[in-house]
């Protein structure tokens, strides 16, 4: 009896101690990573193992992939922000997750960075390139003053949030929504208007690499951000929101300005950095 009471008060323990955030385990996070890297895999596949694989193998490795990424990060998301809610109508650790997007934050700069160095040794050969497009235009200009203007718009968003001001709360975090998805179409275009009027593609030698894998990772993160502000705006519809429940605005904005800055500082070195 005296076993069977301590394994019971043991187990109870445990649940306790991971109901108030002291132990939790999770397979989204790890389901995630597998799939960007399957995803990561197969794309590299389709630009330079075609020759080695048969063309089947990156369709299936990167369509698995995106899978098993949208998968482990909407997982992630629910068990992290949604089912908490949902089940004791409270917020998750505000500073446990901020903290969490931080360190994921810290190690996406290393894959951006990859990129960034992969550039720098194309600077220090032969410049310019053969076939180098215009490409500091009007497109990039505007494209870039609505993601500096969708940063302005979360901001002021999360403090009108903080300030019980629900309506402009809901207003700003729509417009930045819609000026997220408006980027995502200007990117779309230009990449339209590169390959099919330029004749400038990924395969336009190195700075071709370059520019599209640069552009399109940056892409990849815009796309996953406008997905976190999706789903924000609607669980604000719901009113799952409140001064002092915010987590998932807090940690959404940390992402959604890091994005900012990294096409800020990829216009610069990119774009003008081209021209030069």
């Amino acid at each position: 009896m005296l076993r069977v009471h301590m394994a019971g008060s043991t187990e109870t323990a445990t649940e306790h101690a991971a109901d108030n955030g002291h132990e939790h385990r999770s397979r989204w996070p790890l389901i995630a990573a597998i799939g960007a890297a399957s995803l990561y895999l197969g794309v590299g596949l389709v630009f330079v193992g075609l020759d080695l694989v048969p063309s089947v193998v990156p369709v299936v490795l990167g369509g698995a992939g995106a899978v098993g990424l949208l998968a482990g990060l909407a997982g992630w998301a629910n068990e992290a922000f949604i089912a908490d809610y949902v089940r004791n109508r409270r917020d998750s650790d505000s500073d446990l997750y901020a903290t969490t997007m931080i360190l994921f934050l810290v190690s996406d700069v290393a894959t951006f960075s990859a990129g960034f160095v992969y550039y720098a040794f194309i600077r220090t050969g032969s410049w310019p390139p053969a076939h180098l497009p215009p490409l500091l235009g009007s497109l990039v200009v505007i494209n870039t003053a609505l993601l500096l203007a969708s940063s302005v718009t979360l901001h002021y968003g999360h403090e009108a949030l903080e300030r019980g001001n629900r309506q402009r709360f809901l207003g700003l975090l729509g417009v930045t929504l819609a000026l997220g998805v408006v980027f995502l179409a200007g990117q779309v275009y230009e990449y339209y208007e590169f390959v099919a009027v330029e004749g400038f593609s990924i395969g336009s030698g190195a700075f071709g690499s370059a520019f599209y894998g640069l552009t399109g990772l940056h892409g990849l993160h815009v796309a996953l951000g406008v997905l976190l502000l999706a789903i924000a705006f609607a669980r604000a519809l719901r009113g799952h929101y409140a001064p002092e429940r915010d987590t998932a605005i807090r940690t959404t904005s940390l992402y959604w300005h890091f994005v900012d800055l990294v096409w800020v500082f990829l216009v610069v070195v990119l774009y003008v950095g081209a021209a030069l």
